[in-house]
């Protein structure tokens, strides 16, 4: 969403100042200086960094359990947002997921206006309307406080890009932009570095990647890839630290059954120690027809022997996952 932001407001001509989470090749990199006002960041929620920023406009796209070795319960991580969603005052403006029931009850009450877009809440400020799909790619209506906007056909696949979208027009509405602007800047996002990217064939097979490492993640990104129509998908998965693993145990095998195959890759330790004593083949065991490698050269030489014309092979995780298919296409 913040790459998305960033590429509209750029191409409207507001020339904003950028701290994103991810590369995005209009800036070359991921950040860019500015010369005008704006001034758009990625906040992240781990050890509550994000209540170190002075937002006059947050947006909170959804909550959920994670960065389990700080957040201790929900309760706790709907507290810090609601911290950090109250910081712009009375003055300020908060745009939020009106379809998540977390963020509105984090959000309830608080003194900045709160901007809701959504697709199913029917008070939602911004909607999508007349939704329609081909080849995973979404075309809507975006209908601001009654009023048709514009109509959007986004070049990006994934269902969870409309909900972006709404959330850069609420954005680029507060910030002055007019409907075709929004438009323009939306229909000509091609998305992000690892973020559902396209890295290239072998033998006809398509290899993507992707930096979803929580299991509502993995949904979202392989409902995308559902969308789009390809036969086989082979996720390759690298879970990110031990007590995320650990915590988000059953969630995980739960969401890893539904790609066609299931490759996993040993723990990414990222920031962490083992002290749990927890390891991919734990996963791997609670998960029928799984595959278990412990290096990345394994995880690409069983594509290598396994995969087939019609395929698509998925890298996910955030850590080192993507290498594997790099080496897969080269």
């Amino acid at each position: 969403c913040t790459s998305m932001c960033a590429l509209t407001l750029m191409r409207a001509g507001a020339d904003p100042t950028v701290m994103s989470g991810a590369v995005l090749s209009e800036m070359d990199g991921a950040y860019r200086i500015g010369s005008k006002e704006n001034f758009l960041f990625e906040a992240c929620e781990y050890m509550d960094s994000f209540l170190d920023f002075n937002p006059n406009i947050a947006v909170v796209l959804n909550i959920e359990m994670d960065h389990v070795d700080y957040f201790k319960s929900m309760e706790q991580i709907k507290s810090s947002y609601r911290s950090f969603a109250s910081i712009s005052g009375e003055g300020g403006r908060v745009i939020a997921n009106g379809d998540d029931e977390k963020v509105r009850a984090a959000l309830e009450g608080i003194s900045p206006e709160v901007v809701y877009f959504g697709i199913d809440s029917q008070n939602a400020d911004i909607r999508a309307e007349n939704i329609s799909c081909e080849g995973g790619r979404y075309a809507f209506d975006i209908v601001a406080y009654g009023e048709k906007l514009c109509r959007v056909r986004l070049t990006v696949s994934g269902y969870h890009n409309i909900y972006n979208s709404l959330a850069t027009a609420a954005v680029a509405l507060e910030c002055g932009l007019n409907g075709d602007e929004i438009k323009d800047g939306l229909e000509a996002f091609c998305g992000a570095a690892r973020r559902m990217e396209y890295k290239g064939k072998w033998n006809d097979v398509d290899v993507y990647d992707d930096y979803a490492h929580h299991p509502t993640e993995i949904t979202v990104t392989l409902g995308g890839f559902r969308d789009m129509g390809f036969g086989r998908i082979y996720c390759v998965y690298q879970p990110h630290t031990y007590s995320r693993t650990h915590a988000l145990f059953n969630d995980f095998i739960k969401e890893l059954r539904k790609p066609d195959q299931l490759v996993l890759a040993e723990i990414y330790a990222a920031r962490e120690q083992n002290l749990i004593g927890i390891s991919s083949r734990d996963l791997v065991e609670r998960i029928p027809g799984a595959t278990y490698c412990e290096t990345l050269p394994q995880v690409t030489e069983f594509l290598r022997a396994n995969v087939r014309e019609g395929d698509i092979v998925l890298t996910v995780g955030a850590g080192d996952i993507y290498r594997a298919g790099e080496a897969l296409v080269k």
